[in-house]
């Protein structure tokens, strides 16, 4: 994805001028019309990426100040605008939108500490362990700079490559060692200890190969207590690029590791009822997802947005609500329950009725996604009327099927009877209760599962 465009600053004595004026907050009689007030009352936030040079633009502002509980400065916290030169900071612009963020009482998403793209000139030409401690340096400082005042901070963004190699991305920072993401998150929470630390990444919002390469790198993080709260899915959608048919099931994946999930920089190009049917999808997919805590838009209007040309946003250039905003609203205020429709032709998961949970031991009931030549299967372990501290799940795969991949369970075979057993943060499962793994696989996937406990 092409780097966000930057914008040139106004004359700060306009941005002055603007700030110290008097803004208004929407009232409670207003709650329920609102986006922002609508994910509040589903204890979320719907956020969107600002411009500190448009603030003083009053049909801008007076959209932000009225809609939004969330606040991501577009490009104003990345390394080139906060640490121009070496040693020297500069966070005019940044301080601007955190004083408007808290003027209207909105959260702020601080964006972004670590990334290979934006970086400024001097850190551009350093390589190896000069680069690895600035890399350090940088984080510490801008975190320290703001700690207290940031909800989530991407502290790493964009670090592994397309396509079907699940690597990391090769860049200067990956270049200082294969752990750089780790001492970037270790140096972010000693920094600001009270942020939630989060990686974000576009072309991950369904299983592939790259969200795969994430989730096992989440996974990792949270067996060793490397401190990651969040995973971002940027969701920058078009119609060669749709909103995926397991978006809600991508996300409650990565949210069954321990994290929280938030959609980052969403934007769907398109128009009319095919875009709005899209919004109302991804607000849906999230409020089903109890750890999707917040929904950020990339950008207010059509015309502010870095792909302006797709009319990927929810109000036109003019200011304008449009059909996606009366979705996006629509969806927040009609509950947390309902599924978002599928976009594409897999058929539907067929489920297998769970038993009660009787005597000891466990249950384990399948959900498959079968399509032709292929399928994701999700299993639920319940525990019976006493607690278990371990499980193991058996399944038998039909000839010339395999398992590709697992998540939330540690997998012993990959073709006929194969089993899967617990992880270390998911054995201790109470009376009646219950967790889910999951696996993909090629061929035929199996509809019935059993469970042993310890």
């Amino acid at each position: 994805m092409d780097p966000k465009r930057r914008r040139v600053l106004l004359a700060t004595a306009a941005l002055l001028a603007t700030t110290s004026g008097a803004i208004a907050v929407a009232s409670t009689a207003e709650a329920a019309t609102t986006l922002g007030a609508s994910a509040a009352e589903k204890g979320r936030y719907f956020g969107t990426a600002v411009a500190a040079y448009k603030l003083s633009d009053s049909t801008y502002s007076g959209i932000l100040n009225r809609e939004f509980n969330s606040v991501t400065p577009e490009n104003e916290m990345k390394w080139d605008a906060t640490e121009p030169t070496q040693g020297s900071f500069s966070y005019g612009s940044a301080d601007q939108i955190v004083a408007r963020a808290k003027s209207i009482g909105a959260k702020v998403r601080g964006h972004a500490l670590a990334w290979h793209s934006q970086q400024p000139g001097w850190a551009q030409n350093l390589s190896g362990t000069a680069l690895r401690n600035a890399m350090l340096n940088h984080v510490t400082q801008v975190a320290t700079h703001y700690k207290g005042q940031i909800d989530s901070w991407d502290v790493v963004n964009e670090a592994f490559a397309d396509g079907g190699s699940g690597a990391r991305r090769d860049s200067n920072l990956q270049r200082t060692g294969n752990d750089w993401i780790e001492v970037a998150f270790r140096a972010a929470r000693a920094a600001d200890p009270a942020a939630k630390l989060c990686y974000n990444d576009y072309n991950t919002d369904g299983q592939n190969a790259k969200s795969n390469a994430v989730f096992a790198m989440v996974q990792d993080f949270k067996a060793r207590g490397v401190p990651i709260d969040c995973v971002g899915f940027q969701s920058h959608f078009n119609s060669q690029s749709p909103l995926p048919s397991d978006y809600q099931a991508n996300l409650q994946r990565f949210a069954n590791l321990g994290v929280d999930v938030q959609i980052t920089e969403l934007d769907i190009e398109g128009s009319g009822t095919a875009q709005a049917n899209s919004y109302a999808s991804a607000v849906r997919a999230c409020l089903a997802v109890t750890r999707c805590n917040g929904i950020t838009v990339w950008g207010i209007r059509d015309s502010d947005s870095w792909r302006a040309s797709g009319t990927p946003l929810l109000f036109d250039g003019s200011g304008n609500k449009k059909a996606a905003y009366t979705a996006a609203l629509d969806a927040l205020n009609g509950g947390t329950t309902t599924p978002p429709p599928t976009t594409t032709s897999p058929p539907p998961p067929t489920t297998t009725t769970p038993p009660p949970p009787t005597g000891d031991g466990c249950t384990a009931t399948v959900s498959l996604n079968q399509w032709t030549g292929g399928f994701v299967a999700t299993v639920k372990v319940t525990a019976g009327s006493a607690r278990i501290n371990g499980w193991t799940a058996g399944l038998t795969l039909s000839s010339g099927s395999s398992v590709t991949n697992s998540w939330n369970a540690t997998a012993s075979g990959s073709s006929g009877a194969v089993s899967f057993s617990n992880v270390a943060y998911n054995g201790g499962v109470n009376a009646g209760g219950s967790t889910e793994f999951g696996f993909q696989g090629t061929g035929t996937g199996p509809a019935t599962a059993t469970c042993t406990s310890r």
